[in-house]
């Protein structure tokens, strides 16, 4: 039975590299070609290419860049060739997720439902931006919830979550206050593009006002007339969020001084929290006294964090506790806040119950696979021992693993040079090919393969991502 895996294996990869899967002896050379090309846009050079790449083994990628190039031109029907041509592939998905948003960007609603649902990666949350834009245009659906999540988490702005933003607010589900939050995230990610286009939503007269903020924030929070007008606040607000950046002081200054009392509280909450934040990168002590100026229940997660460390480097447990526990609960679960609450909990309580939560909080999180659940091991007295290793792959596994089209074609792509193209699809193949990705076994099998190819990182990276057991020959 093993002499028959063996032979299988060995045809795998003379099938992989043997003569006849490339229709041209250059064939390589022209998939190297057509990744220039696309790179350059030249969807001509593309289109002649085209054919020299048949039977190739990253075909797929061929057809995929050649497609890829031209995809605002290209027909449905053309698009749904490719679907059906490359099904279950990584660049069939990796087009479909393209064309969903130029389906979007269209608000072609019909032709973006219908292929929605096939969308594997679901990865791209301006796709999931432009179905709710969708549901709320066709059902009056109103998503306001979901779309501030989605547009609030995102790095930047993307027009999927733009438009569905625009139209909630249009339809009245998102206030001026929702709008005027974002504006801020994007203030504190450093992201004044976004910022600038976010608050032209709420105020599309007021862009040199928001220059002169962002541009002399200084002059605008010490030069600007005192005002209650709500335009004028959220100005100062992000005026002063953006001198915090150089000046956290001067700008705790200008705020106590001059605007405190023309502020709302939950204005005055995130321009201390700002202040706060940027004092604390800079390892200031005044940090937890610009934090202590609002509650912790009116900051947002990133500064809360900034709070909490400020807390914690000068050893004020209690400070520390209060901030984590404000957070919302999917930054709070992280094992980093969690094991940071357990220890701040047994500093500043010491009643029976008080210490068993912190030993509960530690337990949920300790182990020997990360940081943290190290401490927390460590914490409760719990020796750090090397994990019992898994049960040895079976050649079946590996036989299931190196039969792989997905990792077959990853590994001849990073052979080739096509490096980035391979990693993305290995990692689309072992995590979002299938929903949760896959299993243990198959992971360690997949690992494994990269391994036997001397491909590393992909070696380490996927044996990583295993869950419940731990493979320390192909981590280290």
């Amino acid at each position: 039975m093993q002499f028959k895996l063996i032979l299988t294996l060995i045809g795998l990869c003379c099938a992989l590299w043997a003569p006849g899967v490339s229709a041209q002896p250059n064939a390589d050379s022209v998939l190297l070609d057509m990744q220039q090309a696309y790179k350059k846009g030249d969807g001509k050079r593309l289109s002649a290419l085209l054919p020299r790449a048949e039977g190739h083994l990253l075909q797929p990628w061929a057809a995929y860049w050649e497609l890829s190039a031209r995809l605002s031109d290209a027909s449905a029907d053309e698009v749904q060739a490719f679907f059906a041509k490359y099904q279950g592939s990584y660049q069939e998905d990796r087009l479909r997720n393209e064309w969903l948003l130029l389906l979007g960007q269209r608000q072609d609603w019909a032709s973006f439902a219908a292929v929605a649902n096939d969308f594997r990666m679901n990865d791209d949350r301006d796709v999931r931006c432009y179905t709710l834009a969708m549901e709320n245009s066709l059902a009056s659906l109103n998503m306001a919830n979901e779309v501030k999540a989605q547009w609030y988490a995102q790095k930047g702005q993307g027009e999927g979550c733009k438009l569905a933003a625009q139209i909630h607010f249009n339809a009245g589900h998102l206030s001026e206050t929702d709008i005027w939050y974002k504006a801020r995230l994007a203030l504190d990610a450093r992201q004044l593009t976004t910022a600038r286009e976010v608050a032209a939503m709420v105020a599309p007269h007021a862009s040199k006002a928001l220059g002169d903020a962002l541009n002399n924030p200084s002059g605008f929070v010490l030069k600007t007339p005192l005002s209650n007008q709500r335009l004028t606040q959220e100005m100062v607000v992000l005026a002063l969020a953006r001198w915090a950046e150089t000046q956290p002081d001067s700008a705790a200054q200008g705020l106590s001084t001059r605007w405190a009392k023309h502020l709302t509280r939950a204005q005055r909450a995130w321009a201390w929290g700002a202040i706060g934040k940027q004092a604390a990168q800079k390892l200031s002590d005044d940090a937890l006294g610009y934090f202590a100026n609002a509650k912790p229940t009116a900051m947002s997660d990133e500064h809360l964090a900034w709070r909490a460390r400020a807390a914690l480097r000068q050893l004020q447990w209690g400070q520390a506790l209060e901030a984590i526990n404000a957070m919302r609960a999917d930054t709070a679960n992280d094992a980093t806040w969690i094991y940071w609450r357990a220890r701040a909990r047994m500093q500043t309580d010491n009643s029976e119950a008080a210490q068993a939560q912190a030993r509960g909080l530690l337990q949920s999180i300790a182990g020997v696979q990360g940081f943290y659940p190290m401490l927390a091991q460590e914490e409760l007295g719990l020796p750090l021992l090397p994990p019992q290793p898994p049960a040895a792959l079976t050649p079946q596994e590996k036989a299931t693993a190196a039969a792989h089209p997905g990792l077959q074609r990853a590994l001849a792509a990073i052979a080739l040079g096509l490096r980035s193209e391979g990693v993305r699809e290995w990692n689309y193949t072992t995590n979002l090919h299938q929903p949760g990705g896959m299993n243990d076994r198959e992971l360690l099998a997949a690992a494994d393969l990269a391994c036997q190819n001397a491909v590393w990182d992909r070696c380490i990276n996927t044996s990583e991502r295993t869950r419940s057991v731990i493979d320390l020959t192909q981590r280290f």
